[in-house]
């Protein structure tokens, strides 16, 4: 059969099969379970409207539901088999885990990322359309600031492997070094702070989301309250502190959470720049190190991953549901 034909009968069929559940949908609600008719025929045709619009939800509900909880439950189910995924084991990938000390390097790896990469980010971001939203060239600014979130983050961490690079003539932190007499060396292998120099990579890629979504936050603001803030004698910092960053603080906290839900699934950073050595391992990281050798202890590590991100991502919801009421 060729392509087109098949594409037609799938039209045909995809939208027949709906046209004909919604049909027979409310033939059964109207006509058996709720006819409107007898003594109850108007309660029954209330009843038949309230129900109708969760007949029409009900394949999303059941598509929805399969789409979101079967891998969730499914990825659970697979934690808890041995790497062959033909023995049950029960919480022993969990166990082993927490008890290797790598994972434990991860998870405070990625807590020092959650801490900093989102403050950092949020705060530029904002910083950067605070200054720039009176500039005439103020655009031009923010396209330059924007332009890195349109590179991939493994084409990222090729560019700042330039800026770390242990050759004085090519790597800036070790040009710097060299004006001051200092000999060279690797920013990467450099403990704890490798981390850092990691993730400034995300905070460079990240600023220029934070700053677009903050800047319309900050257009926003009605320029009544600035101009009463000016006429009562307000100085810029005042007016910034007090009138402005209270006001958008909802969209400051979906910014921070966003981005905080982005840092706990990265992963191509400290894959591309030090392959998780040099004590610079992530829970992501981590888990691509299992994931075509130990099923079972992936998933679990994907399954950490899930709770982690899983009351930052319910908190953002429900600030953004806040901020649009």
């Amino acid at each position: 059969m060729s392509p087109l034909l098949q594409g037609i009968l799938t039209i045909i069929i995809g939208v027949g099969g709906c046209i004909g559940y919604f049909w027979s949908a409310n033939l059964v609600l109207d006509k058996v379970i709720f006819p409107p008719k007898g003594d109850d025929a108007g309660r029954n045709i209330n009843r038949a409207n309230a129900v109708r619009p969760w007949l029409f939800l009900l394949p999303a509900i059941v598509a929805l539901g399969l789409y979101l909880v079967y891998p969730v439950f499914g990825s659970f189910w697979r934690s808890l088999f041995n790497r062959a995924g033909d023995e049950f084991i029960g919480l022993g990938n969990y166990t082993t885990m927490f008890g290797d000390g790598e994972f434990r390097t991860a998870l405070t790896n990625n807590l020092l990322w959650v801490l900093f990469v989102p403050a950092a980010s949020t705060f530029l971001g904002l910083l950067v359309a605070q200054l720039t939203d009176r500039l005439s060239w103020g655009n031009i600014a923010k396209s330059l600031i924007f332009m890195p979130m349109a590179i991939s983050f493994v084409g990222a961490s090729l560019i700042w492997k330039f800026v770390y690079a242990n050759d004085p003539d090519i790597g800036i932190i070790n040009a710097i070094r060299d004006a001051f007499g200092a000999a060279p060396l690797d920013p990467l292998q450099v403990g704890f702070w490798n981390n850092f120099f990691l993730m400034f990579i995300l905070v460079w890629i990240q600023t220029g989301f934070a700053m677009v979504i903050l800047s319309a936050a900050l257009r926003g603001i009605p320029e009544e309250t600035i101009e009463a803030a000016i006429i009562d004698g307000a100085s810029p910092a005042q007016i910034f502190f007090r009138i402005k960053v209270p006001q958008i603080m909802g969209t400051i906290v979906v910014v921070w959470t966003t981005i905080t839900i982005l840092v706990l699934k990265v992963f191509d950073i400290v894959y591309a720049m030090t392959g998780g050595n040099f004590g610079t391992q992530i829970l992501p990281s981590y888990m691509m190190e299992y994931m075509f050798r130990d099923d079972g202890r992936a998933t679990a590590v994907a399954f950490v991953i899930m709770v982690l991100v899983l009351p930052v991502m319910i908190w953002n919801i429900v600030q953004a549901q806040k901020e649009v009421r």
